[in-house]
């Protein structure tokens, strides 16, 4: 392997940073300083010093993940980057980085980020096969009796092409529903996708009637529960957002086959939101 693609493959520097420190001296292999970045070298062989640091070869399939806070627009690379660098800085090289599965830019919580082009292949590989496992926490205008599934395709909106719309022509989309638990007039459900389309449990959810709090999109004209509080009936008003959180993501390591969780807790704003539903309203 060139010296300079493995360098730009295993840290954060980019290829015209590597040139650069191979030219400056900053680089030795084997305890010589090469000429060039064309310099072919035997990764787990020959040794490669970084200013001093010992750089060694990477597993192919590369990935972490990331808990995205609200605000963040993840429709394309820059708003992916911008994203990544103002949580982690220069500690990694973010032009590198490949996301799967993008969030809204008011939708919280675990996203899967790539390394490499091999690990974004891997990833995608699962979502497309449905063995990735996504789930979601929602708080949802309505009190639902139990949980069940929406089956109904989707596609953009013939109205309005910035939405979406249940659509016999669009694309396959299923979402499963379960409840959490009641409120007077709202309930918190957990959700899980087994298609990814865009906006889909937005969508869903307002089909079969029961829209995201703080949905300015799909939940049509706003209405406040009677009886409330007059603190429920701010904190829902004033709730700056859809109320949806990416709360668990599933995957199987890419190496040994198992199947690997993480979970990111509810936001702030959920959670202050929940309370508010859980205090007494004016009726009791």
């Amino acid at each position: 392997m060139r010296l300079d693609k493995y360098i730009c493959d295993n840290t954060s520097l980019t290829r015209s940073l590597a040139t650069k420190a191979i030219k400056s001296g900053r680089i030795k292999v084997n305890g010589i300083k090469p000429k060039s970045g064309s310099l072919k070298i035997i990764p787990d062989t020959d040794q490669v010093l970084v200013d001093g640091h010992l750089v060694e070869a990477q597993p192919s399939t590369r990935y972490f993940m990331m808990n995205k806070p609200q605000g963040y627009v993840c429709a394309n690379s820059d708003g992916e980057h911008a994203l990544v660098f103002d949580l982690m800085g220069d500690e990694i090289n973010v032009s590198k980085l490949h996301t799967v599965g993008r969030l809204d830019k008011d939708t919280t919580g675990l996203m899967v980020v790539a390394k490499n082009l091999s690990a974004h292949a891997h990833i995608v590989d699962q979502l497309q096969t449905r063995t990735m496992g996504r789930e979601y926490e929602a708080i949802i205008s309505g009190v639902m009796t139990g949980g069940g599934t929406v089956n109904e395709p989707i596609a953009r909106s013939s109205k309005n092409r910035k939405k979406m719309a249940v659509s016999p022509f669009g694309k396959h989309a299923v979402t499963h529903y379960r409840v959490l638990s009641r409120f007077n007039a709202n309930s918190h459900i957990r959700v899980k996708l087994e298609t990814g389309r865009t906006h889909q449990i937005r969508v869903h959810m307002a089909h079969i009637k029961y829209p995201l709090v703080g949905d300015k999109t799909y939940s049509g004209r706003f209405k406040l529960p009677a009886g409330a509080s007059d603190f429920l009936k701010e904190s829902l008003k004033s709730f700056p957002r859809q109320a949806l959180h990416a709360k668990k993501l599933t995957l199987t390591h890419p190496k040994t086959g198992e199947e690997m969780s993480w979970e990111a807790d509810l936001p702030d704003d959920m959670l202050a939101l929940l309370e508010a539903l859980n205090e007494p309203s004016q009726s009791d």
